[in-house]
């Protein structure tokens, strides 16, 4: 289902555009300007936000740690940078464009920790390269990632779960703290869950949870 465009969007999200990265190339060199502290921070990235509430909590529980956001759909992005603003999280930055966008964006080796939380299953056999875990986004996932870098990955659908497993460990990533059922298992305390993960577990959907770790000497 698609959303309502929202009235005023344009005016809402230029009243963000002070937490909007633009037209900027992201390395270590400049994320301390672009987040305007002082000291180097480790960098993570959540790919397709969302309304923002697993990214807002997240920074909120880790105001140390630098935090950008990538959502595709400008209204939807929109509420997630207004929640953030409310909550005045200074260490929150969004980049509102497809995943594609990223590769022109960040340097290499720039980034210590992805998100991806309940990206679409895309599940016909034929549209298995859209997955956002498949090989070719992994391989662009790897050259942005610092070479301790990992992929932290939830999902509800089990058939896209397995696929990414072992897409996972084909490219070489080392997988660390997998469960079938997150919120029956030791890592259920400290998860952070987005509006999606909520409605589905309420359902009694199973969530799938894998850290995909670099292996440095592959």
């Amino acid at each position: 289902m698609r959303m309502r465009k929202k009235k005023h969007g344009a005016e809402r999200i230029n009243a963000c555009s002070d937490i909007i990265i633009q037209n900027t190339t992201i390395n270590t060199d400049n994320v301390n300007k672009i987040f305007g502290c002082d000291a180097t921070r480790p960098l993570w990235l959540e790919i397709g936000c969302g309304k923002g509430g697993f990214v807002s909590a997240l920074a909120a529980r880790h105001p140390d740690v630098n935090i950008i956001a990538l959502e595709r759909i400008a209204d939807v992005a929109m509420l997630a940078m207004e929640k953030c603003k409310a909550a005045e999280l200074p260490n929150v930055r969004f980049i509102v464009g497809d995943v594609s966008k990223l590769w022109d964006i960040f340097e290499n080796g720039t980034i210590d920790r992805i998100y991806l939380n309940f990206s679409d299953p895309w599940p016909k056999a034929g549209h298995a390269k859209r997955r956002l875990t498949h090989r070719r986004f992994l391989e662009q996932y790897r050259r942005i990632l610092k070479p301790d870098g990992a992929i932290f990955f939830k999902t509800d659908n089990r058939g896209l779960f397995d696929f990414s497993l072992e897409e996972f460990r084909d490219c070489g990533f080392r997988l660390e703290n997998l469960t079938y059922d997150l919120h029956a298992s030791e890592w259920a305390e400290d998860n952070i869950m987005t509006e999606y993960e909520k409605n589905f577990s309420e359902k009694g959907f199973s969530i799938n949870r894998v850290e995909a770790w670099l292996d440095a000497e592959k």
